[in-house]
């Protein structure tokens, strides 16, 4: 497997022999895309809503010319807003080019389009029903074949969930720490209204398509909408 590092290591890009497949992710501390930001995208569970949270202790952005007050044109403010939905839901630039791309061709507002096909990835989901403390973490899940799709295993964290589709863990991944704990955090925590949860089985249930109003992340998706029409 051959790696190759771009910008001080903040990419892998690993070229997989078997399959042809390329994978790029990012690499570098997540903390620094909620410093750029300048607010929080929840990119590490628990950690972010505790005293340790980076972004409570340096709310500027990293760097040595991360102090500096910069007004943003409207290119700028555009193109914040877009990657403060790619960084939270941690996809890369070409992936989610190509979501905006496919909502623009479905029917309806295409932002809103936009966010329901991201709330409806596999990985999202596996988030949002508590087996997974992090979005991250819910794309190993997935990726490590953790998760059934309807009672079959599904290895594809970017698979389109659709209504009345059922999300569960193999038997033997129940016992994991990580799940453990996830699940054990996510009792405190109130799961979106579009999914069911059986706490039992330990067995989600998609019920209904997101709304805009199901939604909590924190970004104005018309933005993304004109950055990409330019």
């Amino acid at each position: 497997m051959a790696v190759v590092r771009l910008n001080a290591g903040a990419f892998d890009l690993r070229f997989l022999l078997q399959g042809g497949k390329r994978l790029a992710r990012y690499t570098d501390a997540s903390c620094k895309l909620c410093r750029r930001e300048g607010e929080k995208l929840f990119l590490k569970g628990p950690r972010c809503l505790s005293a340790k949270c980076a972004l409570t202790r340096r709310t500027y952005a990293a760097g040595q010319h991360g102090q500096r007050r910069i007004k943003l044109s409207d290119y700028g403010i555009h193109l914040r807003e877009k990657q403060k939905l790619r960084r939270t839901y941690g996809i890369m630039e070409k992936q989610f080019r190509s979501t905006f791309e496919r909502a623009e061709r479905m029917k309806g507002v295409t932002g809103r389009n936009l966010l329901q096909l991201l709330e409806t990835r596999l990985d999202n989901v596996v988030y949002q029903l508590g087996y997974a403390s992090t979005r991250s973490q819910a794309r190993q899940l997935v990726s490590h074949g953790h998760i059934l799709l309807n009672g079959r295993k599904l290895d594809i964290p970017s698979c389109q969930v659709n209504v009345k589709d059922e999300i569960s863990l193999r038997e033997k991944s129940k016992k994991l720490a990580i799940v453990v704990e996830s699940l054990e955090a996510a009792g405190s925590r109130t799961r979106p209204e579009w999914l069911s949860f059986d706490p039992a089985n330990l067995v989600g249930r998609v019920e209904n398509k997101p709304r805009r109003e199901d939604i909590t992340v924190q970004v104005d998706e018309q933005l993304i909408v004109e950055f990409y029409s330019k």
